[in-house]
């Protein structure tokens, strides 16, 4: 009887024993989610915000490179880039195999990337990729793979542009050209933006833009692209043709010093350079490069020759026997001209004559005239790699060396200084600033303009160039003239320094033209570095391809002619109407 009692008595306060500890945890647990709830709230929301809520970068696009017409020359596509978490799939052989064989890439070498960047948390695999490809591999929902969206450049105009405009790396980043120099101007702002994600990282929804991107601003440039397709074309034919080792085309307007057209050989493919050996392609030889000009410095020794007051168009100078001794150095013509003007001896391109003038006025004056129409000094384009030349400022300056200035050696000059030069001739001795970008009416009005030649100077020195074009004045290059215009200019032979001093059979081909001669609208500057064959000389190789690339320039331009023979005027006409 009593075992049953405390039997009963047991049972009794070991039901109470188990009640009071369930009610203690229930106790303990309401007490612990009433602090969570109320006391830790804020803190665990944003712990739980920070594993779900990311916030994730928004890419800018940069801006639109455009020629003067609005033709696009560079423009920027969207793309995605595949990434990883290495710590998510590391070890996954079967996940790293498939991204290897749809991205193209070493499985091997990915795996051990993988592998040295576990402790991050992002790594690209493969870049720019069309949202086509990136979509294959996002439809797997492997975890640990995702995308993210970029843009990618793109150069419409290839190789034609490709030394003006330059081009970006993989980060959207200017690296050579024009995308280098206005880098700032064309890059955008990135944005920010948050979004969810589910526990396996694949976004689940956007929340809020916290940061907009800000796409770059567009430039537009001077060039038009119809007039420079028609310059590459032509001087790459050219420079095939005559076996090269290099060449440059610039054109210039003469009323706003726009460059209209600037082109090289060799050039490359912005859209390829992974198989590129020789980076000297990349260079635009235009600004970059410098050379002796040769003869066609001699139209600034008679500006300075005509300055002097010594001297007019019609003054007479003998150059026979067509050479002279000028200490134990020699300076020769290729033929014996004789007695001539000073006019002819810029139309014959005597070394001789400029030598005599040289000689007598001194080369002080020379120099002056050569640095005031902006030898030795940079255009100011801003263009990477720029360079200004060497004009000498020597103390003393020797007979051979005053004589040898006064034919282009001694110095050395760009084929845009070239260009900025005769441009002052063509604008009646106006000196302007040289712009890649096209100006605005404004700017235009708004620009420095520097009289640095007198205009009845330059009046005089445009009419001597326009007889080195006529065979009628025994112009020694014929082949530049443009049919149904008249055009004014200069031939350059220059022997090129080698090793162990002037080579004797390598030279640089030039021709300066001004089109056309009775309204100058453009100063075309022809530069053919080593041509190899029988023909070298300026007249030679130069100045036909001058020729033909003003043919498609005054037809681009839409320039009336200005000499039409008489007997075609009637049918010209007739066209017209």
């Amino acid at each position: 009887m009593i075992e049953e009692r405390n039997s009963r008595v047991f049972q009794f306060w070991r039901l109470h024993l188990v009640l009071f500890a369930m009610l203690l945890c229930v106790t303990a647990i309401g007490w612990k989610v009433s602090i969570l709830h109320i006391l830790e709230r804020d803190f665990l929301q944003r712990q739980g915000d920070a594993r779900t809520i990311r916030t994730v970068p928004l890419a800018a696009n940069r801006g639109l490179i455009t020629d003067r017409n609005g033709e696009p020359l560079a423009v920027s596509t969207p793309v995605q880039s595949i990434w990883v978490d290495p710590g998510q799939i590391i070890g996954e052989t079967q996940v790293i195999n498939f991204l290897a064989e749809e991205l193209e890439l070493n499985a091997e070498v990915l795996a051990s990337s993988i592998e040295k960047n576990v402790t991050r948390e992002f790594l690209y695999a493969k870049r720019r990729l069309s949202p086509a490809d990136a979509g294959k591999i996002l439809e797997s929902q492997i975890d640990g793979v995702y995308a993210q969206q970029e843009y990618q450049r793109f150069y419409p105009q290839g190789e034609v542009t490709a030394h003006l405009v330059g081009f970006s790396n993989v980060d959207d980043i200017g690296q050579e050209g024009l995308e280098l120099t206005y880098d700032k101007w064309l890059r955008g702002i990135p944005g920010r933006r948050q979004v969810m994600k589910d526990p396996r990282g694949h976004i689940i929804g956007e929340l809020n833009t916290i940061e907009t991107a800000q796409p770059g601003k567009n430039l537009e440039l001077s060039i038009d692209f119809r007039l420079q397709n028609i310059a590459y074309r032509e001087l790459k034919e050219e420079f095939i043709t005559r076996r090269a080792k290099a060449a440059s085309v610039v054109v210039l307007d003469v009323r706003t010093g726009e460059v209209l057209a600037m082109v090289n050989q060799p050039s490359y493919n912005p859209h390829n350079k992974s198989n590129m050996v020789d980076f000297s392609v990349l260079r635009n030889r235009a600004i970059t490069d410098v050379f002796e000009p040769g003869s066609t410095i001699k139209a600034f020794t008679i500006a300075a020759a005509l300055e002097s007051g010594f001297y007019t168009p019609e003054t007479l100078v003998e150059t026979s026997p067509g050479w002279m001794m000028i200490g134990i150095d020699e300076v020769k013509d290729l033929f014996d001209y004789g007695t001539l003007t000073v006019g002819k001896v810029v139309t014959k391109s005597s070394n001789i004559g400029s030598s005599k003038i040289a000689l007598q006025i001194g080369a002080e004056p020379i120099r002056d005239v050569l640095e005031r129409v902006g030898f030795g000094q940079v255009a100011g384009t801003g263009f990477p790699g720029e360079r200004g030349g060497v004009l000498p400022n020597l103390r003393r300056w020797s007979r051979i060396e005053t004589a040898t200035l006064s034919f282009g050696y001694g110095l050395s000059s760009s084929a845009m200084q070239l260009a900025q030069a005769y441009s002052v001739i063509a604008d009646g001795g106006v000196r302007k600033p040289v712009s890649l970008l096209k100006l605005s009416d404004n700017a235009i009005e708004a620009l420095p303009r520097e009289r640095v030649l007198s205009e009845t100077i330059s009046n005089q020195i445009l009419e001597i160039l326009k007889t080195v074009v006529d065979s009628n004045q025994g112009g020694s290059a014929i082949e530049a003239n443009v049919p149904f215009y008249t055009v004014a200019g200069k031939t350059g032979t220059a022997h090129v320094v080698g090793e162990f001093g002037y080579e004797e059979n390598l030279h640089n081909s030039l021709f300066v033209g001004i089109a056309p001669a009775s309204d100058p609208q453009i100063v075309v500057v022809v530069v053919v570095n080593e041509p190899k064959g029988e023909e070298h000389y300026g007249g030679q190789v130069a100045a036909p391809l001058f020729s033909k690339i003003v043919a498609g320039a005054m037809r681009i331009l839409n320039i009336a002619p200005d000499n039409i023979p008489a007997d075609q005027k009637p049918e010209l006409s007739s066209i017209k109407s």
